[in-house]
């Protein structure tokens, strides 16, 4: 399963041309398309007219959208955030840290535009989809 990061997703509704955006064309309709309730929040939340609230709502009904928090992920989230500060990272959402934890704990890759989740890749074993 690949989960896709808002980072990706609203580049995607701004209609940014990027190799995240491009791939993201290629898994709709693929059962390996996935979101998570908390990158929905966040992506939902930027759309200021109801029409496209409304569509991007529709697009996210169509694929399977996990869970993304729960204690046992909380308190993984907690030990990897305090794992890559001892190495000198500061993660700088917390969001973030739960989304990478959900997915090292799933064995789902993330689809990502976003530098924070690159410490996860390289330390904490996050499988990231390449573009």
């Amino acid at each position: 399963m690949i989960i896709v990061d808002s980072s990706v997703w609203v580049d995607y509704f701004r209609g940014v041309d990027s190799p995240q955006t491009q791939y993201l064309d290629t898994l709709f309709g693929n059962k390996k398309l996935g979101a998570g309730d908390l990158i929905v929040a966040e992506v939902l939340q930027g759309f200021a007219v109801k029409t496209q609230f409304d569509e991007a709502l529709d697009l996210f009904r169509t694929m399977p959208v996990y869970r993304l928090g729960g204690v046992e992920v909380a308190i993984g989230a907690a030990r990897s955030f305090q794992a890559l500060r001892t190495r000198g990272y500061t993660i700088r959402k917390t969001i973030d840290t739960l989304i990478a934890t959900f997915c090292i704990r799933n064995g789902h890759q993330l689809l990502h535009n976003d530098r924070d989740f690159l410490p996860f890749e390289e330390h904490l074993g996050l499988k990231c989809v390449a573009c």
